[in-house]
């Protein structure tokens, strides 16, 4: 196959999460087999320089973005854009650039911004879907984006916008959903089935230590509300003589940080992260949202790691129940710790889960799986732009 010459477009945030890490990775993955990769960036920390009308307008339509796309892609000419983020300096005049020179665009769906403003379907804690497939006035009403009702007004604003001139519809030839749960929401919301693919994150793997030996459960992620981090503090009240080792920092430590059986090893980097997960029984992932695909399931199966979650949204779909993993219901600490306490007295039974979850990551989640995944994905997006004319 002749290598593509790919624009990879991305606004990034000011605090580096997974959404930064999984472009860093998509982009050495292609250099790695050979394409072209083109950069367009912004960085949230230019906010500081700019006055809130100034952002405002960008956030609807940068003028200079526009200006700035058309002229990279007369220069360079790639052959498909794919977009991470464009929230908010960057903003969806990307999209119309691209259109006018007939150069397909494949948008990969990191959150939920397209479908809510506050971009996780989370409101207070708990899940709300109220402006799913709606125009967002209860967002606008209810301030969800930052606690405030202005800048909240801002992407309801850019939404109401964009969709009424077609942008989200008809200028993005394809887009990433990272699973079908994921999928089907952006559907509700409005976006066209055709144009939905789905292709999951994606970790490089390791070789495995023996199996044998693993102990202590694992929390890895940021200490806050929608993890379920108080959930896990009352489950874990109720497992004596378990052990759970909590990579991570946040608001919600306290719930977790006074447990008998509990060590709090603050932030850990990515190798301290794979060392964990090698010696661990299980990765337990008790959210209260929406979670699109966490990094650390991936890990935790090319780690050789089962992982204990909440039986909501796309973590049903990633974690087979018996298989894969064990799930439980959404905010039950009382399921959660029996969960928990019979994956302590079942080491070989997680043991099994352990392997077919490795088998899972090789099959689904490794990179070169998701390089073919991808550049199908381009492939189908540059065919069906070349079958029709550019629009203006």
């Amino acid at each position: 196959m002749t290598p593509y010459r790919v624009l990879m477009v991305h606004n990034a945030y000011q605090q580096v999460g997974g959404e930064d890490g999984v472009v860093a990775a998509e982009l050495a993955l292609l250099r790695k087999h050979g394409h072209e990769v083109i950069e367009f960036r912004r960085d949230n920390h230019d906010i500081s320089n700019m006055s809130r009308s100034r952002l405002a307008v960008d956030t609807l339509w940068s003028t200079s973005t526009h200006t700035q796309a058309l002229g990279l892609l007369r220069r360079r000419q790639p052959e498909v854009v794919h977009v991470h983020n464009t929230f908010p300096l960057i903003s969806p005049s990307l999209y119309w650039a691209c259109a006018q020179l007939g150069v397909p665009v494949v948008q990969t769906l990191h959150n939920f911004r397209l479908a809510c403003p506050q971009a996780m379907f989370l409101r207070e804690g708990k899940v709300c879907e109220s402006c799913l497939g709606k125009t967002p006035w209860p967002a606008l009403a209810h301030g969800c984006y930052r606690r405030s009702r202005a800048q909240t007004a801002v992407i309801f604003g850019m939404l109401a916008l964009h969709r009424a001139m077609g942008t989200f519809e008809r200028k993005v030839t394809r887009y990433i959903a990272l699973t079908e749960f994921s999928r089907n929401k952006f559907i509700q919301a409005g976006l066209p089935a055709a144009r939905l693919m789905v292709k999951p994150n994606f970790v490089e793997g390791s070789s495995l230590p023996e199996a044998k030996g693993r102990q202590n459960m694992l929390f890895v992620g940021r200490l806050s509300a929608e993890k379920g981090i108080a959930v896990l503090g009352q489950a874990w009240l109720d497992c004596p003589g378990l052990s759970l080792l909590v990579a991570g920092v946040g608001e919600a430590s306290g719930h977790l940080a006074h447990l008998q059986g509990v060590t709090m090893l603050g932030f850990q980097n990515s190798t301290q992260v794979r060392a964990l997960m090698q010696s661990a029984m299980a990765l337990v992932l008790p959210s209260l949202w929406y979670e699109n695909f966490p990094l650390s399931v991936a890990e935790a199966y090319a780690s050789g790691l089962p992982v204990i979650a909440s039986r909501i949204g796309a973590l049903a779909e990633i974690v087979e129940h018996g298989v894969t993993g064990l799930l439980f219901k959404v905010g039950d600490a009382a399921d959660l710790s029996r969960t928990l306490n019979w994956a302590a007295a079942h080491p070989e039974e997680m043991a099994v889960m352990g392997r077919n979850a490795r088998l899972r990551y090789e099959r689904s989640y490794s990179p070169d799986v998701n390089y073919q995944q991808l550049i199908e994905i381009y492939r189908s997006a540059i065919e069906e732009v070349k079958a029709t004319p550019a629009q203006a």
